[in-house]
């Protein structure tokens, strides 16, 4: 075990919290504290966290909640009666729980249930120049992509945080959140568009009563990305119970780490590339994936990479020296020799910089007693600073001998051997790295009535409500190479009059203002030169949604097995978006972020119905069993009308055991972003077969496409639920899944499109513009558009398992409780068909697009007593390897194909986590109640599994490792203080 070191006892001690907002919070519970003590009883002590349950039902409301609230709401169904338990299985985490995890927010708990897979997160999304999507948490159900999983608060959608259709669960108001259900299957039937691979609906808790303050904070092992947090959140009733007020608010902040923080796995140079010595008969494998592997046709300074000074490079203060290529050299890339000196993916951060602040607001007033109005207003704020890379040119830029900064010994080697002109590949070591800042402020505003009227025999649930959504995106490219001013700056000269260095185009032009830029060496420009190169480029986005709903569930009438329920319900829905760009970035005058405006909207109208029919009940071998179905139309404006349903049942053979099944068609519909993405440019580089697989770097312009339809899926899932009364307080369940997507929405890659027009297929060769460099021709350009076109299947099974027991059944002399929780997740298929390549499966793929891990699981066991909570998680990922379609082999290996490739070494290590957690109850003064803890994630600081990048794409700018499934930034040590008042 590697030693807790200085860090954790620094936290301890107290020296990283904010002492000054910690202290600000502290003095507002004390001084809401006495006038809350008289209204307001004392919440009692949890004795138990409230596991994730298989079969599960909300948690029990107090009596006086009970009193207050109208309807059971449970995820996946629209029919609120008690006691029902849909067909689609339901996974709850409780507040309690979600306590226990003590991360830096809900949803980092929530990415760890192995039904949540490749989420977008702050540390997965920092390389997102032009996507909008760095610093948000999106979740991400079986792995089909974050946009196919719906995200609910309290029932109802919410205003996306990004153009592409992602809602940042970060800007739910996380102290008032009583339990995140998580359904997992497909439910658009119930709830439309997006809920293709299942629903997460944060649980907003209503009737909270009293005040309710948290703060903490933490730090890694390592001593960076320090982070801290302080909420507080107040609930109280008025005039005589008929109106009640809920109120929190929140701030957070994540220090971010300085590129890699100097982690070890870091800089070992992992990564994939083609295998020079290839050939199609000699046995070798195509691809070899190597450490010690680095650029080697750029350096920081600049490295020289034709002609007979091929090979000069440029250290500091632009000392010229002769770099070692190492013994393997593959396009743009080596294995050995100066690798160590040429590494860059440690440029980019691990985890961003971010700071949050958010408001929430919600009130409401018994107009009737059974009539409720109410109203509803948050916003949140957020500010996301992520690196990326350094600003690149990858051994294509052509320099005059004649350069004013050239050093004299190199000038005269290529005047001595006739050297007009070379092509130089540089890091550009003095410019600032390039990454992301990004301002989010979302609001919403929802004004409804709810209520209950009795007709037809029995009590109706009705509510109605109107929500305006806005969010206001401002994504920034701060430091940004402004590419015409580079162009400039690089053609240096003397100045015939002063023999001073200036820009060539100054002779002639000298109130241009250009600075000459020096390309030979690291430290050999100055603020001055930075200053006039770089600018900001920046895309502003208002997203808007405005949502018209109204339902209404009961009972109209019984048969011979008991009521039978109906919901329904109508909503009308628009999406808009509106933007602008800097006129720099929109003329394609940057080195990336050169975006377009982007305008566009669509409209939908759409009607629900479901019912559940008791069928048999109290029968030999059908204690119950119950038919579950739903129907929505939908019309789009944009598409057209569109029908989803689904078909369920479960039926109860005999009591403690209970199987179910459900056949639903789901859809989601195209986002803003790919409908009316109006362009895009971005840098990137692919293997130019047309050019001997050199690494080339290209311009890629992304567009939308408005006629893309909705996305279709079959899914078919079947479970069981064990809860033998022989075993009290065990339950334990599987549920198998069978998704299928046709029509899913993709861009072919621009690997693709290379790859297929060197096979021969002119439809690709179209979208590819080629140019010539230094008397080669290259690839300039190439166009990527979305289209309705790929299939796919994902398949696996669930399998969920809890147990408590009271220790005092075993022993009078103990006390407390002990829970065990497992939650596992079995992948079996991950299909992907576009119709170009060779179909593949990627469960068993750490690594892939659409990969995910045979196996993912979450394990927990927690003592607690009235005091004390202690908390045991277990959690990790199976093995895998880079890809299923790979063909492992180092001798003898089989000729490489597209569909097949060939490597040497296609495995990934799997993962085992240890966390901990520790809670003590303290009782204040006044009835209140506080709670300190603790809390260690990864506690054997467990390095993350070698996962490397390459060949094709920026490799080199990219760490050697999936935060997908694994842990980046080892042990992380966190402490704070909750109060109940």
């Amino acid at each position: 075990m590697k030693p807790f070191g200085p860090a954790a006892i620094d936290l301890i001690r107290g020296r990283h919290m904010h002492v000054s907002r910690v202290a600000l919070l502290a003095a507002m519970v004390a001084a809401h504290g006495q006038a809350f003590a008289q209204s307001a009883p004392a919440q009692p002590p949890v004795e138990e966290p409230q596991v994730a349950a298989a079969d599960a039902q909300p948690p029990a409301a107090s009596p006086a909640q009970e009193e207050a609230a109208t309807e059971v709401v449970v995820t996946g169904t629209r029919v609120a009666r008690d006691g029902y338990q849909a067909p689609t299985p339901l996974t709850v985490v409780g507040a309690e729980q979600l306590r226990a995890a003590a991360r830096e927010n809900i949803a980092d708990a929530v990415n760890t249930l192995p039904s949540v897979s490749s989420s977008v997160t702050p540390k997965n999304s920092q390389g997102s120049i032009g996507t909008g999507t760095a610093g948000i948490n999106a979740i991400n159900l079986r792995g089909l992509g974050a946009n196919r999983t719906l995200i609910l608060f309290d029932g109802q959608r919410s205003v996306a945080s990004s153009a592409s259709g992602l809602v940042d669960v970060n800007d739910f108001p996380q102290a008032l959140i009583s339990r995140v259900e998580v359904v997992t299957g497909g439910a658009s039937a119930a709830y439309g568009s997006d809920a293709l691979s299942g629903v997460v609906n944060f649980i907003l808790d209503r009737r909270f009563t009293g005040i309710r303050a948290s703060a903490s904070s933490g730090i890694t092992t390592y001593g960076d990305d320090r982070t801290w947090d302080a909420s507080i959140a107040g609930g109280l009733s008025f005039a005589d119970n008929r109106g009640h007020l809920i109120i929190s608010g929140e701030m957070s902040g994540v220090q971010g780490t300085d590129g890699d923080g100097g982690r070890r796995w870091d800089r070992e140079g992992w990564e994939i590339i083609n295998n020079p010595a290839y050939t199609l008969t000699n046995g070798q494998p195509e691809r070899l994936l190597l450490p010690q592997v680095a650029l080697a046709n750029a350096t920081a300074g600049g490295i020289i990479t034709n002609t007979a000074l091929r090979g000069t490079a440029f250290g500091a203060g632009g000392v010229p020296y002769q770099f070692n290529y190492g013994p393997i050299l593959s396009g743009g890339v080596m294995q050995g020799g100066d690798w160590a000196s040429n590494l860059f993916a440690n440029v980019q951060t691990l985890d961003p910089q971010q700071n949050r602040k958010s408001l929430f607001l919600r009130a409401g007033y018994d107009i009737l007693p059974d009539v409720e109005l109410f109203g509803q207003f948050s916003i949140s704020h957020s500010t996301v600073r992520s690196l990326c890379c350094q600003v690149f040119n990858v051994g294509n830029l052509v320099v005059s001998a004649t350069n004013a900064f050239l050093p004299q010994s190199i000038a005269d080697q290529a005047a001595q051997l006739g050297i007009s002109q070379f092509t130089l590949g540089t890091m550009n070591g003095d410019l600032p790295a390039l990454g992301t800042d990004n301002k989010r402020t979302v609001e919403r505003y929802v004004i409804g009535a709810n209520g209950s009227l009795h007709a037809l025999g029995g009590t109706w649930h009705w509510n109605a409500y109107y929500q305006r959504g806005v969010a206001r995106l401002l994504e920034t490219s701060p430091d940004n190479l402004n590419k015409s001013r580079f162009a400039l700056a690089i053609d240096a000269v003397r100045d015939p009059v002063s023999g001073n260095i200036v820009c060539r185009s100054t002779l002639t032009n000298p109130t241009n203002g250009c600075v000459p830029y020096n390309l030979f060496g690291v430290g050999v420009n100055g603020p001055d030169v930075i200053n006039y190169l770089t600018g900001t480029s920046f895309r502003r986005n208002r997203i808007t949604q405005d949502v018209v709903a109204a339902s209404i569930n009961g009972e109209p009438f019984s048969i011979w097995a008991g009521p039978v329920s109906i919901a329904l319900g109508v909503e009308h829905r628009r999406e808009a978006i509106s933007g602008e760009v800097d006129p720099i970035g929109g003329a394609n005058g940057y080195f990336v972020g050169n975006y377009l405006p982007t305008f566009g909207g669509y409209n939908v109208t759409e009607g629900f119905l479901e019912t559940v029919v008791p069928l048999l009940r109290d029968l030999p071998f059908a204690r119950e069993l119950e038919f579950n179905g739903a129907v929505r139309l939908t019309d789009y404006s944009t598409s057209g009308r569109v029908t989803t349903w689904k078909l369920g049942g479960t039926w109860t053979p005999i009591d403690g055991v209970r199987f179910r099944a459900t056949r639903s068609r789901d859809i989601r519909a195209p986002n803003l972003l790919e409908l009316f993405n109006a362009g895009g440019l971005n840098q990137n580089t692919v293997i130019d077969p047309f050019n001997g697989n050199a690494l080339t770097a290209y311009q890629g312009l992304v567009t939308g496409n408005p006629d893309l339809r909705p996305e279709v899926a079959d899914t078919l899932g079947l479970g069981v639920v064990l809860q033998p009364r022989f075993i009290p307080g065990f339950s334990v369940s599987a549920d198998y899944y069978n998704i299928k997507i046709s029509g899913a929405i993709a861009s072919v890659s621009a690997q693709t499109i290379v790859d297929r027009c060197f096979a021969g297929d002119s439809t690709y060769c179209a979208a590819i513009t080629r140019g010539t460099v230094n008397g080669a021709d290259v690839i300039t350009q190439i166009r990527l558009q979305p289209f309705n076109f790929v299939s796919q299947i994902a398949r696996g099974i669930d399998f969920q398992a809890d147990y408590r027991m009271n220790l005092a059944d075993i022993s009078g002399g103990l006390s407390g409780n002990l829970t065990f929780s497992l939650l596992a997740t079995h992948y079996l298929k991950s299909f992907t068909d576009n119709g170009i390549d060779a179909p593949t499966d990627q469960a068993g793929s750490n690594a892939a697009a659409f990969g995910v891990p045979n196996w993912i699981y979450r394990g927990s066991i927690t003592y607690s007593n009235r005091n004390t909570t202690a908390t045991i998680t277990g959690r990790g990922v199976s093995a895998g390897v880079y890809d299923t379609s790979f063909i492992e082999c180092t001798s003898g290996c089989p000729t490489s194909t597209i569909a097949n490739r060939t490597i040497n070494d296609n495995h990934i290590p799997g993962a085992f986590y240890l966390d901990a957690y520790l809670a003590r109850r303290l009782h204040t003064p006044g009835g209140g109640e506080a709670e300190l803890f603790f809390n260690v994630i990864n506690v054997f600081n467990k390095d993350p599994a070698v996962v490397a990048p390459g060949p094709s794409g920026t490799p080199f700018v990219f760490e050697a490792a999936n935060p997908n499934f694994y842990d980046v930034l080892g042990r992380v040590f966190r402490v704070g203080i909750r109060f109940n008042m």
